[in-house]
């Protein structure tokens, strides 16, 4: 690599500020590790706080094989969530504030206990969870037409864009997770469903695998953060007049409006 891992960061931030793409990463450094990535996400984590933003949870990207295989990525990664991605639901949310995303329906965890992995299962995940919220998470990548490896996602945040939440928030004990049926509606138009299995077999699975990747980093799952467990659904690209609803049967719905 001839660019610093610093050098790297301040390009993701910088297309992120000014709503551009970059060539990417591997393609211009071919040596680009994962570890790199993960260093480069963690700078420009922290020039995001530098700019007055707040940790509020992780994400985690990549986990069903169906988006898995609509990006060539056959691995999870992590990235992290900070106060200015979330938006309220039933928003209105501006293009202009984006720069080429598409829309996800995941269950999120929140939190009530922190998990610090090695050696963290499923059920300790459900019972350091105090709820379970659908959720929206609409990703976004500073990668060219999305033409990414598992270096360049992991490296500009797991292609992070904005989130909401529902106002139902649930028990994760009163419910078979993998049994959960996410279905997504566009325009008025039934896209897509899928359940909670998709997501690495259990939603509590895939957060299990962060909190125990995460503790190879240092880094814990805190008491009171959201925990995005990736889609369950195919990614879906979103253009201005778009209007998205995503409802997780028996639990409650998110929708959110594009101009």
């Amino acid at each position: 690599m001839t660019a610093s891992i610093s050098d790297i960061s301040q390009e993701l931030y910088t297309a992120l500020v000014d709503k551009k793409t970059l060539t990417p990463i591997t393609t211009e450094f071919p040596n680009f590790s994962i570890d790199d990535a993960y260093e480069v996400s963690k700078q420009f984590l922290t020039k995001r706080i530098n700019n007055g933003e707040q940790v509020i949870g992780k994400k985690i990207g990549v986990t069903s094989k169906v988006v898995q295989e609509m990006l060539g990525v056959h691995q999870p990664d992590f990235g992290f969530l900070t106060d200015a991605m979330q938006v309220k639901n039933g928003s209105q949310v501006d293009l202009a504030s984006l720069i080429q995303p598409r829309a996800e329906a995941e269950i999120a965890f929140i939190l009530s206990e922190s998990l610090n992995g090695p050696g963290i299962t499923r059920d300790d995940v459900i019972s350091a969870t105090s709820a379970i919220v659908p959720c929206f998470e609409i990703v976004d990548s500073r990668i060219n037409n999305w033409e990414i490896k598992i270096q360049d996602t992991i490296a500009d945040n797991a292609s992070c864009g904005i989130f909401c939440l529902s106002e139902a928030y649930v028990d994760p004990k009163k419910f078979d997770l993998a049994l959960l049926e996410a279905t997504v509606f566009k325009n008025g138009n039934q896209i897509s469903s899928g359940l909670g299995s998709a997501v690495q077999g259990h939603p509590a699975e895939a957060v299990a695998w962060l909190a125990n990747t995460l503790g190879n980093y240092g880094i814990s799952l805190d008491e009171g953060d959201i925990i995005l467990s990736g889609s369950l659904v195919p990614l879906e690209p979103i253009i201005s007049g778009d209007q998205f609803s995503m409802e997780i049967a028996g639990i409650g719905r998110c929708d959110l409006n594009f101009v």
